[in-house]
């Protein structure tokens, strides 16, 4: 309280445009004093009011402060574009929420929107500006104002510009080529857009006609407002037909980001409209400047901005994700025999994988070509198993954990409980049978890879110095587990990156460019050309898959290994396949020594941690895309339990 005299007598109204600026930055901070409690500020503001009215010529100083500040500071940008992106792409506004974090602003603005967020930069302000109660503001109102009437006229001005210029901005966006193609009945819905400019200028004028009369005025006021919300209703319908087309079709997050600012707008533009018209215009601006408080604090945030445009592309993602994994989910035992034969068959050419492996470090080439070429090798081993119809069991979590969640949708009976955890047996032995045949598979098939280069080159598949190495690095004493768990991460990151190309792909139609094309049909043929885009339908999302888990296993340790950090993978089916190369040069007299033991026992908790991983996070992301929001994880895990208790064997074999 003590301060309040002295921030009075510092008013000027002649003083500089900045420091004009700042005296209410600081009177604002005076008013929220230590922000326990709104009521507190809303007395503060109180002690204000009181201090002003009992000095006339202090009075006199803050109108003639008010009317510098109204004429000279553009209030229309704060009314329609504060909160909005300044241009229409999800990276700018990335880039400018970076920027605002960053940089810091200056009082020495005419632009509203600018000072705002100086004056007013707490969720605190919104809680004490809504606590006034209208007597307050009636007398702020006359406090501020030697002429009120002709403040409100200069207030609904500024509204009538704002919804002007959202307008304008609702139309170039309503008429944007990738929005408009997208909607349901395109040609009604571009004549909706078309209207609302002649609406807002039908409105304005019936609103300010000077001699006008007021109950004749008051019903074509009513129509013309009946109208505008209309044609924004039948907007905002064209607006929610493009997201269905987008469910359908492929995902953007550009497209969804132009489509909530969008929404937005109309939003604000139904906000601003109410204010025009309110009989108590003074309450009606001190809750719209509130509202802005909360669009500011909104507006910062960029992981807000991430979550709120990319909650789509994850649930299409998810959704394309769900699809796959229900082919890697064995329900009967010729299932689960399928998946063995699949996972063996992963198994033996992962022996190929290994081999490359070592062929690459025995070159001995610098960290990042040895982690290029590294990247080479899995990727193309890996799309050899994706073309064999063979199956790399750690690749299941990633796409099964979204097909579990969407089980979860309806889990409220007892039914739908008892349904899911049969999913969830089924899961448990898929993944076992296919680290089972995997892991099963690649060490006979190292080892024949290793007689053959015995016989043919006189020397096995890797010296006794690269075997030792193996075990250092895969024995249980060391991080191996840690780096076991970060490569349940990396399979996750796969598993998102195949989602996301295969909605590229449908987004971007390439599949119908494939087989009618001209110049492809011209070069391929239709029949082949139709083919080749079936084919790459079905696979696009496994070689997306194949190609970034094959560079990411290599290139990863080189990168990380440059700036320090020498990040690893432990993949257990490679390991394993190094494991049996390293104690195939040792000879048996290794396995009387107890560091491959330590490597042995490292095999089951390496392929646990690969899968536990990459299953919680793709888990976690599908359970969010899917608006799965509180499910009774507590009934579940008691009949999970139960099933164990009373049926173990269905969890590794079936019925």
């Amino acid at each position: 309280m003590r301060d309040l005299p002295a921030l009075l007598n510092s008013l000027d109204p002649d003083a500089g445009l900045a420091q004009r600026h700042v005296w209410l930055i600081k009177l604002f901070e005076w008013i929220r004093g230590d922000q326990t409690s709104p009521q507190a500020a809303v007395a503060r503001c109180q002690t204000f009011i009181d201090a002003v009215q009992r000095q006339p010529a202090l009075q006199d100083r803050l109108q003639a402060w008010w009317q510098t500040l109204i004429q000279t500071v553009d209030i229309t940008p704060l009314l329609a574009d504060f909160g909005f992106a300044p241009r229409t792409a999800f990276v700018s506004e990335l880039a400018e929420r970076l920027r605002r974090k960053l940089l810091p602003g200056t009082p020495e603005t005419v632009d509203a929107s600018e000072l705002f967020p100086l004056v007013a930069p707490t969720r605190f302000d919104a809680q004490w500006l809504t606590a006034l109660d209208e007597s307050q503001i009636v007398q702020l109102t006359r406090l501020l104002s030697a002429s009120p009437e002709r403040d409100t006229l200069h207030w609904q001005h500024s509204l009538l510009d704002a919804l002007t210029y959202c307008t304008a901005q609702i139309q170039a966006t309503g008429f944007a080529h990738e929005l408009r193609l997208r909607m349901n009945d395109a040609t009604h819905n571009s004549q909706a857009f078309h209207a609302l400019a002649a609406d807002v200028e039908e409105l304005g004028r019936v609103f300010f006609r000077p001699d006008r009369d007021l109950n004749q005025d008051d019903l074509q006021l009513q129509a013309a407002i009946v109208q505008y919300r209309e044609h924004l209703d039948a907007c905002r319908q064209a607006v929610n037909s493009v997201y269905t087309h987008l469910e359908e079709n492929g995902i953007s997050v550009g497209m969804v980001f132009r489509l909530r600012q969008l929404r937005e707008r109309i939003v604000r533009v139904r906000e601003l409209l109410d204010s025009l018209t309110s009989p108590k215009p003074a309450v009606a601006a001190c809750k719209l400047l509130a509202r802005r408080v909360i669009t500011w604090q909104e507006s910062k945030s960029i992981g807000a901005l991430i979550g709120a445009n990319s909650t789509l592309l994850s649930a299409k993602i998810a959704e394309r994700s769900a699809e796959t994994g229900e082919t890697y989910l064995t329900r009967n035992r010729g299932e689960y025999r399928e998946m063995l034969g699949k996972a063996m068959g992963g198994g033996a050419v992962t022996a190929l994988t290994t081999l490359l492996k070592f062929i690459v470090v025995g070159i001995g080439l610098s960290a990042f070509w040895s982690g290029f070429w590294s990247s080479i090798a899995y990727a193309g081993t890996f799309i050899l198993i994706q073309l064999l119809h063979f199956t790399l069991a750690t690749k299941q979590p990633a796409m099964t954990a979204p097909a579990m969640a969407a089980k979860l949708k309806d889990i409220d009976s007892a039914e739908a409980v008892h349904s899911f955890v049969d999913e969830v047996t089924h899961l448990v032995r898929s993944q076992v049978a296919a680290v089972f045949g995997n892991v099963f598979m690649v060490v006979p098939s190292v080892l024949l890879v290793n007689t053959l280069i015995q016989l043919l080159l006189g020397h096995p598949m890797i010296s006794t110095a690269n075997a030792q190495h193996v075990l250092t690095t895969l024995t249980l004493l060391g991080p191996t587990l840690l780096w076991a768990a970060f490569t349940g991460g990396i399979l996750f990151a796969a598993g998102l990156m195949a989602g996301w190309a295969e909605n590229w792909f449908v987004l971007h139609r390439l599949g119908s460019a494939m087989r009618h094309n001209p110049r492809i049909t011209a070069m391929l043929g239709t029949e082949r050309a139709a083919r080749w885009s079936l084919f790459m339908r079905k696979n696009i999302s496994g070689f997306a898959s194949n190609i970034a888990l094959g560079l990411m296993l290599g290139l990863i340790p080189a990168f990380t290994g440059f700036f320090g950090l020498e990040l690893e993978a432990r993949h257990v089916t490679l390991s394993t396949g190094q494991l049996a190369a390293a104690g195939a040069s040792l000879g048996l007299d290794a396995f009387r020594h107890p560091a491959i033991w330590w490597c042995i026992a490292a095999i089951p908790l390496i392929g646990a941690l690969n899968l536990v991983v990459s299953f919680y996070f793709a888990f976690r992301l599908a359970l969010q895309a899917h608006n799965v929001s509180r499910v009774n994880r507590a009934r579940i895990r008691s009949a999970i339990w139960a099933r164990w208790y009373s049926h173990p064997r269905s969890f590794f074999v079936p019925e």
